[in-house]
């Protein structure tokens, strides 16, 4: 039985083959309790399973601590007591310095040139399928196993798909929007077929005797120890001082550094000026160049269409011309409908209704109903002409 096949899937998603072929596992276990219940289904459906915890800083303490489930080294103990109850082999693998260039030194660099970057995603892509699976491979392992939720199913042609779990509130597909085909041919998410509560999960680790079952979920991002972005940044690119401008070009605050700000932000902006209607105001373009932060109303976010760049198609590419799909913008965001279209090396989108909040460096994921088509980095977006009088 392969570890896809543990549950019971959705009815209307394909069956992938039910082969009983026993795979040599790379489990990768981050310390928290997705990552442990994942490593024991897949040692529990027969597998051939090795578990693995990712060293992502030469100077773990830097990291996160206070048991938040990645990287620092309380994430290791746990990872490795975990291993022990499952009854399976252990080892910590330094991917420390691919880690910094392909995920913290990118980040730095996106928020520097006014963009929004997802590190998660990028870690997905650069680290857990690229590099770790790239070891596993050349080790003979056949797959790396995580505890994110989302399901592969294998069509009858053999070719591999990745398709939402099957508890949306739980989905994580969207951050595994950057896996190509033959990543996705040695990957295994045990849990995205788990119709349950992630209370259920928790008592699933409790009945296996895992200690990490009442441990906090992390949902901050792990290389920064305090949670403070702005000033995680500021230490990196040092303060500028720059306006904050409205869409007349008025200035109306300052601010240290425009990298500090993400489009549709509404806290922290400190604007000194009320705006001559009184409502809110919202970041509506981060210019580096001048330094300069524009803000407006709400109304002004909504955007019409986009462009994204670096496609990467989870299986068959799209065909060619537009097509209607559904589009995921953040990793915790609804779906809206789109039509989307391959020009070149661009994927070009128009939103079938506005969206709001849509910030260049972030990743489109498209979807054909459950199935992940693939995603795009955001590069260009295109605004709602303003109402006139």
């Amino acid at each position: 039985m392969t570890a896809e096949s543990m549950n019971e899937r959705r009815p209307d998603a394909p069956t992938p083959p039910r082969d009983g072929r026993r795979l040599r596992v790379l489990a990768a276990m981050s310390g928290g309790v997705d990552s442990a219940v994942a490593a024991a289904r897949a040692a529990e459906a027969g597998h051939d399973v090795t578990g693995v915890h990712l060293a992502l800083s030469a100077n773990p303490q830097s990291f996160r601590t206070g048991a938040r489930g990645c990287c620092t080294i309380e994430d290791s103990r746990d990872a490795r007591r975990a291993a022990d109850v499952i009854g399976i082999p252990f080892y910590v693998w330094d991917l420390a310095d691919r880690f910094r260039e392909d995920v913290v030194e990118d980040f730095v660099s996106e928020y520097a040139a006014g963009r929004t970057p997802n590190p998660c995603l990028r870690c997905n892509e650069k680290i857990k399928f690229a590099a770790l699976l790239d070891k596993a491979l050349a080790l003979g392992f056949d797959a790396v196993c995580t505890g994110h939720y989302a399901t592969v199913v294998v069509r009858e042609d053999g070719r591999r798909e990745l398709h939402r779990a099957s508890d949306m509130a739980k989905d994580q597909s969207y951050v595994l929007g950057v896996l190509d085909e033959r990543q996705l041919a040695h990957a295994l998410f045990p849990l995205g077929d788990t119709v349950t509560t992630k209370e259920e999960i928790r008592a699933e680790a409790e009945r296996r005797g895992l200690a990490v079952a009442k441990k906090p979920d992390s949902h901050d991002i792990c290389f920064i120890a305090d949670g403070d972005t702005q000033g995680f940044l500021a230490k990196r690119l040092g303060t500028a001082e720059g306006d904050i401008v409205d869409e007349s070009g008025a200035k109306v605050g300052t601010h240290s550094g425009a990298y500090g700000f993400t489009i549709g932000q509404r806290k922290g902006l400190r604007i000194g000026t009320p705006a001559a209607d009184g409502k809110p105001r919202y970041v509506l373009d981060i210019s580096p160049v001048n330094n300069t932060v524009t803000v407006g109303p709400a109304e002004a976010l909504e955007v019409t269409g986009l462009t994204a760049i670096r496609p990467r198609w989870c299986g068959a590419p799209p065909t060619d011309g537009p097509a209607v799909y559904t589009a995921q913008l953040r990793a915790h965001g609804g779906e809206t409908e789109v039509t989307a279209e391959v020009v070149g090396d661009e994927l070009r989108v128009e939103f079938t209704e506005p969206a709001r909040g849509v910030a260049p460096g972030q990743a489109i994921v498209l979807y054909d109903g459950t199935r992940v088509v693939g995603s795009a980095t955001i590069a260009t977006t295109a605004r709602r002409a303003p109402a006139t009088a």
